[in-house]
């Protein structure tokens, strides 16, 4: 088991909603069942992604819409802890499978530049109807975390800590420093076995004591959030 002592960035996805599920509408069970086996690793995520979008076919308006269920959606603590993290100098990137219109909406919501948001853009007509996906994007595809990760490497300051919950996220655990399973929303048992910490609440606030190596906060405003994290930590017996 990795660990470290504090971390110099953290790389992460932080709703609690799959975006294409949230778009699927009817056909939510589909769609369900493709995301589901991508996120185990039972299928090459490259084998659905295109496919659930074909399927779904979101207009540019429900896109939009999807950014503000984001900001709705996340997962407690989260604002906090991110927040805390940026008090501590330590920097946070979202990577993500998901349509970067919706993403960096949630981004900048939660005052994460731009350019330190990674995920699949998208294309619409003049009306807004779906007209296709970047089929480049590296995040479409198997690996594709660990591609754009290793390609930010340079950029961090290290330790990293990459914090996920499905198969695309932890292909990426061998380019960081410490992967942390977060199954607080779904709990994948071949995640949380190869994870170098679990964390099960479904509060993200352990994320920010594993991030300062269990030190408290230098500000008193984010103390609460940490000592909420250490306690849920000792609660869930995080390894």
């Amino acid at each position: 088991m990795r660990s470290i002592r504090r971390a110099g960035a953290v790389v992460s996805t932080l709703s609690s909603i799959e975006g294409i599920e949230h778009l699927a509408g009817d056909k939510r069970p589909e769609i369900e069942r493709l995301t589901e086996a991508a996120m185990r690793g039972a299928v090459p995520l490259e084998e659905v992604y295109g496919r659930r979008l074909d399927i779904v076919r979101p207009h540019r308006a429900e896109v939009e819409a999807l950014g503000r269920a984001y900001v709705d959606a996340l997962v407690p603590d989260a604002a906090g802890v991110v927040a805390a993290l940026h008090a501590e100098s330590i920097e946070v990137r979202i990577v993500s499978g998901g349509l970067r219109p919706a993403v960096a909406f949630l981004a900048g919501w939660l005052g994460i530049e731009d350019d330190r948001v990674a995920a699949v853009g998208v294309t619409f007509g003049e009306g807004g109807e779906y007209a296709g996906f970047d089929v480049r994007s590296p995040l479409a595809r198997s690996g594709g975390k660990r591609e754009v990760i290793r390609s930010w490497r340079d950029q961090l300051t290290t330790p990293v800590m990459l914090v996920g919950d499905g198969a695309t996220d932890l292909e990426a655990a061998d380019v960081v420093e410490m992967f942390v399973a977060y199954a607080g929303v779904v709990d994948r048992a071949v995640v949380t076995a190869a994870a170098d910490a679990v964390v099960r609440s479904h509060s993200l606030a352990p994320v920010l004591a594993l991030a300062l190596g269990n030190e408290p906060p230098t500000a008193p405003a984010h103390r609460a959030t940490f000592e909420r994290g250490q306690g849920l930590l000792d609660a869930h017996r995080i390894r």
